[in-house]
């Protein structure tokens, strides 16, 4: 699993079968923030992000199984985070 950071949403009128009710998240790697370019991703929202929250997201077959087997996704995001807590100091926390 990956910490990330919303950044937008990824709008697709035209979609693959099993991505209609889904929304696309634009999300980049929370973890390397000091990073110039962090990397980003598109994941599939299963929980209702929004921009700036932090989310835990799964990758490769957790993903799959996440989003429903027949949902081709390499990322879902599965929960959003209220706090992250880094050797016994709180990172971050929701306002």
């Amino acid at each position: 699993m990956q910490l990330g950071r919303v950044l937008g949403q990824v709008v697709a009128t035209v979609r693959s079968p099993g991505f209609e009710n889904v929304s696309l998240l634009l999300v980049q790697d929370a973890t390397a923030e000091s990073d110039p370019e962090p990397e980003t991703f598109v994941a599939v929202d299963l929980v209702g992000a929004g921009n700036g929250d932090v989310v835990l997201m799964t990758t490769g077959s957790a993903a799959r199984v996440a989003a429903g087997d027949r949902t081709p996704t390499d990322r879902a995001v599965v929960a959003i985070a209220d706090s992250v807590i880094r050797h016994g100091t709180v990172t971050y926390r929701t306002a």
